[in-house]
């Protein structure tokens, strides 16, 4: 029998910051390592790095986020690649325009814009759209 509830925000906010703390994790080392390493642009590594997480962060809501396994993978995985693309245009533009016109630094200007996309475009989506027990089930 498929679980139709969804679980309380708390416990699905709760549970999203870690998921996302571990998919930053993923995102920033890969984008210092992209960027100071392999020497990549900055923007082209913030991409880059933003798909390894976004990958991170699928498999965590999926499994233990949202508890949303049992749902059709395919549905989630075209809602969230959606969701990511969007995010990652966001993510980009953000970091880019930190940077280059605020003069802050890559680092930071990735940190304020990762914050503000997770909290005010991703979760929310994520919640009520990718990993929606009600409407998707």
């Amino acid at each position: 029998m498929k679980r139709n509830l969804r679980l309380p925000l708390i416990v699905s906010l709760r549970r999203s910051q870690l998921a996302s703390l571990t998919a930053t994790i993923v995102d920033f080392s890969s984008l210092i390592f992209l960027v100071e390493i392999a020497g990549l642009w900055y923007v082209a590594a913030t991409a880059i790095a933003a798909l390894f997480g976004a990958v991170v962060n699928f498999m965590l809501g999926r499994h233990w986020t949202f508890e949303a396994a049992d749902q059709a993978v395919r549905g989630q995985m075209l809602r969230y690649a959606a969701i990511a693309a969007l995010s990652l245009i966001l993510n980009s533009l953000g970091v880019y325009f930190l940077t280059d016109y605020l003069g802050i630094y890559y680092l930071f200007s990735k940190v304020i814009t990762a914050f503000l996309v997770a909290v005010l475009f991703n979760f929310p989506l994520h919640r009520h759209f990718v990993f929606d027990r009600q409407k998707y089930a």
